[in-house]
């Protein structure tokens, strides 16, 4: 369904995510496209800021009243205990530092998988050593080459796979995509710290971030890698500012 200016309304884009998340693929993409290079569109997708609002009100209801009290309570029978001080947020890198580096590691090569042989260990390491004024260079380093082969007219750099290898991705996109939010869920693991928690209760802590992965991911196949980043600030902006009106607020709640 579209609205009066011919954009799909948020429903038709929340059934839109379910369909992929039952059957991922490429296409089609979600309108409005920008008109000229695809490259510069993946990055710089033309996406209503109302739009990501909602993605991220919808996000936030269902990881504050379903997602969330699941995972709290595993961490309650389990024993875990976040790592965050909620007194020392670190609060760029939530907002920009970690919507960039993590798209590039869990999302930015399910569509350019030719670039991960270099991308991939590139902004792992950097995402790896956190945000230290080194790994932000690297990270500069990887965005640069990333726009080298548009900037620099080096269009061998920018070539599709062979069509044989297309294929077999495309075959095996599904596993892939879902391995991705499986993995984007389990890094955030490292954010709570475990007294004899058991395995099984493990993946219930991230229940979050894994629903996350997933809107997160199909954005960047659909819109384009610019649009997850942007959403991804977007959403962790949210609890940022929940914690901000609580320790101003009610301190007394966090001591």
């Amino acid at each position: 369904m579209t609205d009066a200016s011919g954009r799909q309304r948020f429903s038709g884009e929340f059934g839109n995510f379910l369909r992929f998340i039952v059957h991922p693929g490429f296409g089609p993409r979600l309108a409005p496209r920008r008109a000229g290079s695809g490259w510069t569109g993946d990055w710089f997708p033309t996406v209503p800021a109302a739009r990501l609002a909602q993605w991220a009100v919808v996000l936030w209801m269902i990881n504050l009243f379903f997602l969330g009290p699941i995972a709290l309570s595993a961490a309650m029978a389990g024993g875990a205990q976040s790592r965050l001080d909620l007194w020392n947020i670190p609060w760029l890198t939530a907002l920009l530092w970690a919507p960039v580096v993590e798209e590039l590691v869990f999302r930015y090569s399910l569509r350019h998988v030719a670039q991960a042989v270099w991308l991939l260990p590139a902004a792992l390491v950097a995402m790896l050593m956190g945000a230290r004024w080194y790994s932000i260079v690297l990270l500069l380093v990887v965005l640069l080459a990333c726009w080298a082969p548009v900037w620099m007219g080096w269009r061998f750099a920018r070539r599709p796979l062979p069509w044989r290898w297309r294929r077999r991705y495309r075959a095996a996109f599904p596993w892939v995509f879902h391995l991705s939010c499986l993995l984007f869920a389990g890094a955030h693991l490292v954010n709570f710290s475990y007294d004899r928690t058991p395995y099984w209760l493990m993946p219930l802590l991230v229940l979050p971030q894994w629903l996350t992965g997933m809107v997160l991911g199909w954005l960047r196949v659909r819109r384009g890698v610019g649009a997850s980043m942007l959403l991804h600030g977007v959403f962790n902006a949210g609890p940022l500012a929940m914690i901000w009106l609580v320790l101003h607020l009610a301190p007394q709640l966090v001591t």
